[in-house]
């Protein structure tokens, strides 16, 4: 069997690249060639049956993700389950599963067999869990594993830490960073290697990742677990060093047939966003780049799917293909059901300006039609073309004006209303 960039570079049109370039709206073979080239990435493994196949790249309609999952404080499957259904619902185009506690594969191939959603997991974290024994005692052998497993259970990309290396461990430890290390499965693995002196066997055997990837069509989410945890850290030679390393990785991976994603940060301030997308472009040959956030300031935590919304809108509009949502909860707790409704939100409407920014090609067209159903005091349209059409009803549903053609912030002075009277040739009567 052959994976989509396999196909896609011997000029065979599948039935994924065919629906994934209808919902882009472009022809299949130009959806083709990107993938063929590696600029975009249509992960979709061949045991995940329910999959609605979407496709990941800078010039398409930026994608979405939404991490979820259990933790050992918060055990409760059926609530994951029903935050699954709701990022569907809202419109995720993509859901992470991070759980970190328990039998995690009780939930994991339940949203494979059940969600259209593009499913991807951190094989790093299930290491830990499914070999129950020391960090230090688990094999290399059992690293590249659970890769296996994860793959066998039908996601459709994974987060592995190949770009971190036993050289990385020593400039860390001699580099002073405000936060060191962030990244979950980043932290597993440095700290394995630290305790170890094993070199990283996700770097060390990325050959092997490889065959597992292409025999079940798994596209590699190339996980960067030297990713700035505060702005202070971001762009400096720790993460830029590992950057590189994934910009050749990406090479041998396009070299099997394999697509990858480029992970990236995480946090930075305003102005190194956009200097960032143009590197990862420059340095991965352009491969699709997948941010959290980025989260732009500190100090925000309760927030902080505000400070990402803002840097994830600048950094898909200059090139980020796929942006990882944040939630209010970030920093703080696991979310919760609200919170993941709000993050998802967030990130729709940044990924939305970004789009319009960018020009992709039908994406101011609802914008066009908000406009006329504004300008015609249309709610019922106004609502449907919503990204959240549950809580622009409820609000105008809380707060009734005594005109049906106005609301209680203008009243009888609301400007579209009072207009429009006056174009149809008649008098506005400000005292109604």
């Amino acid at each position: 069997m052959t994976t989509q960039m396999a196909a896609a570079k011997r000029g065979i049109i599948t039935n994924e690249i065919r629906e994934a370039a209808a919902y882009e709206g472009i022809t299949p073979e130009a959806l083709a060639g990107l993938i063929a080239r590696g600029h975009a990435a249509l992960p979709a493994n061949r045991s995940h049956t329910a999959l609605y196949p979407r496709a990941v790249g800078r010039t398409l309609k930026t994608k979405i993700n939404v991490n979820l999952g259990i933790s050992g404080d918060c055990a409760d499957l059926d609530t994951e389950l029903e935050k699954v259904h709701e990022a569907v619902k809202l419109g995720a185009d993509a859901i992470m599963d991070l759980s970190s506690s328990g039998d995690t594969r009780i939930f994991r191939r339940k949203i494979v067999e059940t969600t259209p959603a593009m499913i991807g997991t951190v094989p790093a974290y299930d290491a830990v869990l499914r070999y129950k024994k020391p960090l230090a005692d688990i094999t290399a052998d059992e690293w590249i594993d659970i890769v296996r497993i994860h793959a066998e259970d039908g996601v459709d990309f994974q987060t592995i830490h190949c770009g971190i290396t036993r050289e990385d461990v020593e400039r860390i430890k001699g580099v002073p960073r405000k936060t060191g290390i962030v990244s979950r499965g980043g932290s597993l693995i440095f700290a394995w290697m630290a305790m170890t002196g094993n070199e990283n066997p996700y770097f060390e055997r990325f050959d092997e990742i490889l065959d597992i990837c292409r025999e079940h069509d798994v596209t590699l989410s190339l996980g960067d677990a030297c990713r700035p945890g505060c702005i202070a850290d971001s762009t400096d030679d720790t993460q830029l060093t590992e950057l590189i390393r994934l910009g050749r990785l990406t090479r041998r991976a396009r070299e099997r047939d394999v697509q990858v994603i480029i992970e990236g940060p995480g946090h930075m301030s305003l102005d190194d966003v956009a200097a960032n997308m143009q590197l990862q472009r420059r340095l991965c040959d352009d491969a699709p780049f997948y941010v959290l956030g980025p989260i732009v300031t500190d100090i925000a935590p309760g927030y902080d799917h505000i400070t990402a919304a803002i840097g994830g809108t600048v950094a898909a509009a200059a090139g980020a293909a796929f942006l990882c949502y944040v939630t209010p909860a970030e920093h703080l707790r696991l979310p919760t059901l609200e919170d993941v409704r709000e993050g998802i939100v967030a990130s729709r409407i940044a990924a939305h300006a970004a789009d319009i920014a960018k020009g992709v090609p039908g994406a101011r067209e609802k914008d066009n039609r908000m406009s006329e159903a504004r300008r015609n005091l249309d709610w019922e349209t106004m609502f449907s073309l919503a990204i959240d059409p549950e809580k622009a009803r409820r609000y105008r549903s809380e707060s009734v004006p005594a005109r049906e053609d106005t609301c209680t912030m203008c009243g009888s002075m609301c400007a579209v209303r009072n207009i429009n009277t006056i174009l149809e040739g008649g008098i506005v009567n400000v005292h109604e």
